[in-house]
């Protein structure tokens, strides 16, 4: 691995902890449909999916259903109104990015989640990311590697002297694409496909500051 300049993230399960408010957000459709609320820790896992594993979970829709469109609009209008209800920087992220400023590692974030969700999030909790990324910067979304290539060329740094850390195998598979090291955040959402080991992660992190003495620093 070429010593990296740049530590991009993940957002959700990465960074923030936003399952509470994606969650609640799943349960009100719920709600309108008539059906109890299901416990965070069942719908915890499908968060890094987003809107897809919300519903698909949450109501046992799919993309291509009669009523999934419809009902992922719904879902994203109510979550727009509860970005930051809950939602939370993981325990010693504040740490693991003051560390890495002074290290002179620059760091930003790319996420699939829209701009327009994500934005809010990362001025309130994350005011100093250097680069930020949405799902709908590039006109492609991970796996594909256009949006961490994107997030590089913001910074001003060669993919090969990126860090990408994310909590989902289309993370890793993003970083590979894009030349990048992946690193896994284990902390992280990790969903129910694969384990985490199976994502061909460069390490598996149990918690944020591991990443300092992973790096040797």
């Amino acid at each position: 691995m070429t010593a990296p300049l740049a530590v991009l993230f993940d957002l959700d399960g990465t960074l923030v902890d936003s399952a509470p408010d994606l969650a609640a957000s799943a349960n009100a459709l719920r709600a309108w449909r008539g059906l109890p609320a299901l416990p965070l820790e069942r719908l915890r896992p499908h968060v890094g999916s987003g809107a897809r594993g919300m519903l698909g979970e949450g109501l046992g829709l799919r993309p291509g259903d009669a009523d999934y469109e419809a009902l992922r609009v719904a879902f994203l209008a109510d979550y727009a109104q509860r970005l930051l209800v809950h939602t939370t920087l993981f325990t010693e992220v504040p740490a693991l990015l003051a560390s890495l400023r002074q290290r002179g590692l620059r760091w930003g974030i790319v996420t699939n989640k829209a701009l327009s969700l994500a934005r809010p999030i990362q001025q309130a909790l994350l005011p100093e990311a250097e680069a930020l990324v949405g799902g709908d910067c590039t006109g492609q979304r991970k796996p594909h590697p256009a949006p961490l290539l994107e997030a590089a060329r913001r910074l001003g740094c060669a993919p090969a002297q990126c860090l990408y850390v994310g909590d989902d195998p289309r993370d890793m598979q993003a970083a590979r694409a894009a030349e990048m090291t992946g690193v896994a955040a284990g902390w992280g959402y990790l969903g129910v496909e694969a384990p985490i080991t199976s994502w061909g992660p460069a390490a598996v992190l149990e918690r944020p500051l591991q990443l300092l003495d992973w790096l040797g620093a």
